[in-house]
């Protein structure tokens, strides 16, 4: 079965199916990066452009070797070496790639609904791969795909995302496919570290951490993104710290069967302790493997890829 999307902007309004019918492709992806030749023929001829014009190391890492991994041919589009950095448009940088008959585009920009508009100047397929304040989609996958592969399952699960929400692309994706999946999603963070209108994502917020980490399976740190904020959103860096980081202490008083989440990058000491980071109940690691997994199942399902 097919998707019902052409292209992965962001994760809401992704019907269920959708998100069940990427996970289970992941599954079968991760076992073939278990193998010791790691490779598949699946996108064989086809080329895929990285088109970021942000900053990135796991994310782009991840797509490339997704990329490489299905047989696929990468393009690699650095900001700073290319016309861009001579005034280009984004729509004529993307018409232009284009014209070298490429199939499909992962993107990273710092504006909003980049890859929505770049979908009206390209036939090829886009993948969303974070823009701006707006969606992080296969962030969220790969989240729900750890979860999935440690739990079992995602409904009824009940996950705590703790930190910088309102800066945080990941949160939002996060919101929309968690609670699609059925599970039961509580954002928490300092009040000048959340959303203005939590309602329009349909899930619970808080400013208390304890009332978040009451009965979660899952708990998710996120980092401070100071470089997107102002200034006086909290009082210190170490108040911050002992209201909403996680250290040993506050890890130990929660269930012996919760596992802890970070995106990354993390600043370690400021919302995760490093001796939680590297602890057995974290499963960071295991979300950077299952990015791979995770990418190379949607690249696979929007490039019309055939298993041999």
């Amino acid at each position: 079965m097919p998707l019902s999307i052409k292209h992965l902007l962001g994760l809401e309004g992704v019907p269920r199916e959708d998100i069940t019918l990427i996970l289970d492709t992941a599954d079968n992806f991760h076992e073939v990066l278990q193998r010791e030749i790691k490779q598949v023929p699946t996108l064989r001829g086809k080329t895929v452009v990285n088109l970021f014009f942000e900053n990135s190391t796991r994310t782009r890492m991840s797509f490339e070797l997704a990329e490489k991994r299905l047989s696929a041919q990468p393009l690699n589009f650095s900001t700073s070496t290319s016309s861009v950095a001579k005034g280009e448009s984004l729509r004529d940088t993307m018409r232009n790639i284009e014209a070298m008959k490429i199939d499909m585009v992962v993107v990273r920009h710092n504006a909003a609904g980049a890859p929505s508009f770049l979908t009206r100047c390209t036939d090829a397929a886009i993948i969303n791969a974070g823009d701006g304040l707006h969606e992080h989609p296969t962030q969220a996958l790969l989240d729900m795909m750890t979860i999935r592969r440690k739990f079992g399952r995602l409904e009824g699960l009940k996950v705590a995302i703790v930190g910088d929400i309102l800066h945080s692309r990941v949160a939002r994706s996060n919101a929309w496919g968690m609670k699609t999946m059925g599970m039961d999603v509580t954002l928490c963070g300092a009040p000048t570290l959340l959303p203005q209108h939590p309602e329009v994502l349909g899930v619970r917020v808080t400013d208390n951490m304890d009332a978040a980490l009451s009965g979660a399976n899952v708990v998710m740190l996120l980092r401070l993104q100071l470089e997107r904020q102002g200034a006086g959103l909290f009082p210190s860096i170490r108040e911050y710290r002992d209201r909403y980081g996680l250290d040993l202490d506050k890890l130990n008083k929660l269930p012996s069967d919760i596992i802890v989440m970070h995106p990354g990058p993390i600043n370690r000491g400021i919302e995760l302790a490093s001796n939680v980071a590297d602890s057995g109940r974290s499963v960071i690691l295991d979300q950077v493997t299952n990015g791979v997994a995770v990418r190379m199942a949607v690249l696979f399902l929007l490039g019309g890829g055939e298993i041999e």
